[in-house]
């Protein structure tokens, strides 16, 4: 994505919704554009899987086709595909070898980590607990 697509896809997220006219008035400040421009950017977005659009009368309502999280995940198990022969230990080697990450923001992740691992075991026993009773 480039850097126009991603202050688009930001606007989006951020806003919701949006007509082109709305999108390129909100970006303005940041960014100015002509509507021909904002209207290429929003096609190349929803080419690309990042859009989708209603159509209200003869205007274009553009939203986003998956939450922003959604996106960054795909775009790091990319990375990691492409970059680290697919290990997701290496990516976080990388980043702690690059102090992008440090030993606390790790212990906290493997902390997080730990406590869905036991909210994941709770419900699945929950689950099979109320299957044996019916």
């Amino acid at each position: 994505m480039g850097e126009v697509e991603q202050l688009v896809m930001d606007y989006i997220w951020t806003h919701g919704p949006s007509t082109s006219e709305v999108c390129r008035e909100g970006l303005a400040a940041a960014r100015p554009m002509k509507d021909s421009t904002i209207r290429t950017v929003l096609r190349r977005l929803e080419e690309k899987g990042f859009l989708t659009h209603e159509t209200q009368g003869r205007t274009f309502i553009y939203k986003a086709s998956d939450a922003r999280q959604n996106v960054a995940v795909r775009a790091v198990k990319a990375i990691i595909g492409r970059f680290c022969g697919g290990s997701a230990e290496q990516l976080v080697l990388g980043m702690v070898d690059n102090a992008v990450l440090n030993r606390r923001q790790l212990e906290r992740l493997a902390r997080k980590v730990s406590d869905r691992k036991i909210s994941e075991k709770t419900a699945s026993e929950r689950t099979t607990a109320g299957k044996k009773e019916e």
